[in-house]
C-alpha cells in the first residue's frame, strides 16, 4: 500500500504513543486520535491526552493536521483482567514468565475498535507505539501479531488497513532521540512534562524524565532509556 493521506493514531496519553502522534503528524495530512478506557489503573493517562493534544499541535503545522479524539469505554476487559494493570495487586512474574501487568487481549481488541473506526471515518492507517526491543514480553506487542491483526481486520472488513508502528524495533533511548528528531527540545519537554506512563499513576514524584513512581518496570524502562539518550551511566 502507499501512504495515506490519513491516520488513526492509538493515543494512550503515555510516551510512546505521544512520540507515534507527533510521528504521524508528520508523516500525514490528516491524523485522527482514539484512547480506550478500560479500567486501567493508571487512568490518568487518560486525562493528560488532552494536555498533550493542545500542546503538541502548537508545533509547526501539526496543529492544522490534527484532527477529532475519540474515547472508547471497554469496561469489561478491566472486569475479565485480574492484572496489576487493572487491580491493586503487586507487580511480579506470573509461572508463564510474563509480568502480571500483562493485560490478555487489550491491544488486539484496540485494534480491532480502532479499525472499526477507520472503516467509518475512511481511514486505512493505524499507527500504534507496540514495540518488542525494551518491553516487557507482551505477546501483542510483537511484529508478528501486528502483521497477523493486519491481514485479519483488512480480510475481514474488506477494506485495506495498514498497522504502522514506528517504535517496533527500537529500545527506549532510541524513543527519545526520535522525538528530538520529530520535535526537538519543545516535544521532548511535552513528553517529559505530561506524558504518563507509571503502571501505578503516580503523578506526584517529578524525576528529570517525568512523573512516576520510579520502581515500576514501565518507569525503570523509561528513565533507562531517558539516562542513555542522556549520554548518562546509569549506575
Amino acid at each position: 500500500m502507499t501512504a495515506a493521506p490519513s491516520a488513526l493514531v492509538l493515543f494512550s496519553g503515555g510516551q510512546d504513543s505521544t512520540v507515534c502522534l507527533a510521528w504521524a503528524l508528520q508523516q500525514y495530512e490528516h491524523v485522527e486520535t482514539v484512547g480506550f478506557q478500560y479500567g486501567q489503573r493508571h487512568e490518568v493517562e487518560l486525562a493528560q491526552r488532552g494536555i498533550i493534544r493542545d500542546e503538541i499541535a502548537k508545533l509547526g503545522d501539526w496543529g492544522a493536521r490534527l484532527g477529532p479524539d475519540t474515547m472508547i469505554a471497554l469496561p469489561e476487559l478491566g472486569r475479565l483482567s485480574e492484572t496489576a494493570l487493572t487491580r491493586d495487586r503487586e507487580i511480579a512474574f506470573e509461572v508463564n514468565g510474563l509480568p502480571n501487568t500483562f493485560v490478555p487481549g487489550r491491544n488486539l481488541l484496540f485494534l480491532t475498535y480502532a479499525a472499526a473506526l477507520a472503516y467509518r471515518r475512511g481511514i486505512h492507517t493505524l499507527v500504534g507505539g507496540m514495540c518488542e526491543t525494551d518491553y516487557s514480553g507482551y505477546p501483542d506487542c510483537r511484529q508478528a501479531t501486528m502483521t497477523a491483526m493486519e491481514e485479519a481486520l483488512s480480510r475481514g472488513l474488506d477494506y485495506p488497513l495498514a498497522i504502522e508502528t514506528p517504535l517496533m524495533f527500537v529500545d527506549k533511548a532510541g524513543t527519545w532521540a526520535m522525538a528530538e528528531t520529530l520535535g526537538g527540545a519543545a516535544l521532548t519537554d511535552i513528553v517529559i512534562a505530561h506524558s504518563h506512563t507509571c503502571y501505578l499513576g503516580d503523578r506526584t514524584h517529578q524525576h528529570s524524565w517525568g512523573y512516576g513512581c520510579g520502581t515500576c518496570p514501565a518507569c525503570q524502562l523509561r528513565a533507562k532509556g531517558f539516562l542513555q539518550w542522556r549520554g548518562i551511566d546509569a549506575l
